[in-house]
């Protein structure tokens, strides 16, 4: 099976030594998704749904860049630093997945990198 290495410019890129994304055969496995917005760098401001949203716009630009789509998303794992925030993220959430939705798992975490309050990593098909 052969492993190529996914990147994209109109995502953030990795802050450590990790791809945005690895394609191994059929499958297209994410790295997790900060809600950070590619041009600036920074994180997004806001309520954890407008975070989800530049997240899944992150996720949206890194599965553009292997020929895929949220259409092909087969699992999904939130990452969320306050369990109290699990209904607006889920609210934003249903908008990219209203209909046949991906598995998924949503765990609360003690910290995640730059102190975010979201992140969202997903596997998909290819193409």
């Amino acid at each position: 099976m052969q492993r190529t290495v996914i990147t994209t410019q109109n995502a953030p890129a990795a802050i450590g030594p990790y791809s945005q994304a690895v394609r191994a055969g059929n499958l297209i496995f994410l790295s997790g998704q900060l809600p950070v917005d590619p041009a600036s760098g920074q994180l997004v401001g806001g309520d954890i749904g407008a975070m989800t949203r530049q997240i899944f716009a992150n996720i949206s630009a890194v599965l553009a860049a292997a020929d895929s789509t949220l259409a092909n998303v087969v699992k999904v794992t939130v990452f969320l630093a306050d369990m109290g925030d699990f209904a607006t993220m889920n609210a934003a959430y249903t908008e990219f997945f209203s209909a046949d939705p991906p598995a998924r798992s949503t765990v609360q975490v003690a910290r995640l990198p730059r102190d975010a309050r979201i992140e969202i990593e997903v596997v998909a098909l290819a193409g």
